[in-house]
C-alpha cells in the first residue's frame, strides 16, 4: 500500500507574486531515501459555470501568455487574500470578467489543480439564470471578450479541442455530471 512521504525539512526558494516555491525534502517510505521536491504555493482557484434561462453558457476569450494563444473558457480566477469562501469569489469573478449576475450559485466540485507540483485547489461553481447587468470591471492584466455558448455545444467544442485549458475542461465535465444528475 502507497504510504505519504514523511516531509522532514522545507524551505522558501522564490516569491513571485501569483506563487511562491518551495524545497520540500521528503523521505521515500519505500526505500528510505531523502528526497528534494519543488513545491509551487499558490491561492486557490475558481472556474465558474455561468448559465443563462436559454441553457447557453457565459463563456470568455482571452490571451495566455503560457501558451501564446486566445483561449476560450469559463469566467474564473484566483481567490483574492481574505477570500474563503469559492462561492463569494466566483460570483465576484463572473461579474467583473462579463457583467452577468445570476441565482443560487453553489460549488459543483473541487479537485487539485496538479498535485505534482501544486498545492492549491480549483473550485468549480454553478451559477444558474445569469444575465448581463453590469459592466466589465477588468483588472490591467485582463483583457477578455464575453460570448454565450449553447450548453449542447460544448462537448463539441472540447472534442474539437477549440477549449484546450485542462482547469476549464474539468469544469466542463463536472458541469456535464450535473447534467446527469450525478452531481447536486
Amino acid at each position: 500500500m502507497i504510504q505519504p512521504w514523511k516531509k522532514v525539512g522545507s524551505q522558501p526558494v522564490g516569491d513571485f507574486r501569483i506563487f511562491k516555491i518551495r524545497s520540500d525534502i521528503c523521505i521515500n517510505p519505500r526505500t528510505g531515501q531523502e528526497h528534494d521536491f519543488f513545491v509551487l504555493d499558490a491561492v486557490n482557484w475558481v472556474n465558474v459555470i455561468a448559465l443563462t434561462p436559454a441553457r447557453e453558457l457565459v463563456m470568455v476569450q482571452q490571451y495566455r501568455v503560457g501558451s501564446q494563444t486566445v483561449e476560450l473558457e469559463i469566467p474564473g480566477g484566483m481567490m483574492d487574500p481574505g477570500e474563503t469562501d469559492p462561492v463569494v469569489t466566483a460570483v465576484r469573478e463572473l461579474r467583473e470578467e462579463t457583467g452577468y449576475v445570476g441565482e443560487n450559485p453553489r460549488l459543483l466540485g473541487k479537485i487539485f489543480s496538479n498535485p505534482a507540483i501544486l498545492n492549491n485547489q480549483t473550485f468549480t461553481v454553478l451559477i444558474e439564470n445569469c444575465r448581463l447587468e453590469h459592466a466589465v470591471d477588468f483588472d490591467s492584466g485582463e483583457d477578455l471578450t464575453t460570448q454565450l455558448v449553447p450548453a449542447a455545444e460544448i462537448p463539441q467544442l472540447v472534442a474539437e479541442e477549440k477549449i484546450r485549458h485542462s482547469l476549464v475542461v474539468v469544469a466542463l465535465y463536472q458541469f456535464d455530471l450535473w447534467l446527469r444528475g450525478l452531481k447536486k
